[in-house]
């Protein structure tokens, strides 16, 4: 089962040899909103260098799979990322729906015609 969630770069940790043939590396988002949710997420052999390149504070989508397992009657959970993702950041737009700047007092109407015979009363 997949998954996806937005958020920005909290913390990146570095890649560890867990034995000879395995390496993970976890790194930590935080979600915006009214209550902020910091999330850890695992990356494992291949995928370590997914990370590489984003920093703190950088808005990212993260892609992963929900791994459980059992070991002595213990469970544990994993967030197993498997494609990060740079967000653009929203461009503010310039004056009303991005358009031309926003008039005002002083500026001279210039798409106003004196010429009202036309109108209908």
């Amino acid at each position: 089962m997949s998954f996806e969630i937005e958020g920005k770069v909290h913390k990146i940790f570095d890649t560890e040899s867990k034995t000879e043939t395995f390496q993970a590396r976890e790194f930590v988002i935080q979600t915006d909103g009214q209550y902020p949710q910091f999330i850890k997420f695992q990356l494992t052999q291949d995928k370590c260098q997914l990370v590489d390149g984003y920093s703190d504070g950088q808005k990212i989508k993260v892609y992963f799979d929900l791994r459980g397992r059992e070991w002595n009657e213990k469970f544990f959970t994993n967030l197993n990322a498997w494609k990060v993702e740079k967000l653009q950041e929203p461009v503010p737009a310039s004056g009303p729906a991005g358009g031309a700047p926003m008039p005002t007092a002083n500026d001279e109407p210039s798409n106003i015609t004196e010429d009202f015979e036309d109108l209908p009363f």
